[in-house]
């Protein structure tokens, strides 16, 4: 079944709409009109120039968001910790993460995921050679942060993106 080119890109037309009516401060009738022109409009005229929306998901991407929302609050209180303790000696290392996603929303995904946990940030996508040179502010096992990041971002990003079959924690796939 083909798409509607009016709702091919249905999360961008819902984000475009709703950032009309919080830019507008009103729900008002004429601002409600508004805003589902322009979220029909914008994509439907930007259509042939934006990839196919990927199929995602939802329930594993509910559980990733959670995931990285806990990793995100311990990393703040490991890198404070670090940061301000008086005795702390970081080890800076560049790790490069080798890439098994394809998709390229998903790789974007998982470098911002990277960049957004306190103590590491994505440096750089390399397509060619299929890696993500990651900085971590303190790092003394490479080959153990390179698994984590494996394991808690990049397979749930694999099974979100239909790259791979949702299989239960413990399980090969």
């Amino acid at each position: 079944m083909k798409k509607s080119p009016w709702l091919a890109h249905p999360w961008l037309s819902l984000l475009l709409a709703v950032s009309w009516l919080l830019l507008q401060h009103t729900l008002a009738p004429v601002h409600l009109l508004s805003a589902v022109l322009i979220g029909l409009i914008v994509p439907r005229l930007l259509h042939q120039l934006l990839p196919p929306a990927p199929t995602i998901r939802m329930l594993p991407a509910l559980r990733l968001s959670l995931v990285v929302l806990g990793d995100i609050v311990t990393s703040n209180i490991t890198v404070a910790k670090l940061v301000l303790g008086p005795m702390s000696r970081p080890q800076p290392a560049w790790i490069r993460v080798p890439l098994q996603l394809q998709h390229p929303t998903a790789i974007s995904l998982l470098a911002s995921i990277i960049t957004t946990t306190p103590g590491t940030v994505s440096a750089s996508i390399d397509e060619e050679r299929r890696y993500i040179l990651v900085h971590a502010l303190d790092c003394t096992d490479a080959a153990q942060m390179v698994a984590e990041i494996k394991q808690r971002y990049e397979r749930p990003l694999l099974t979100i993106f239909g790259e791979i079959a949702d299989t239960p924690q413990g399980e090969k796939a």
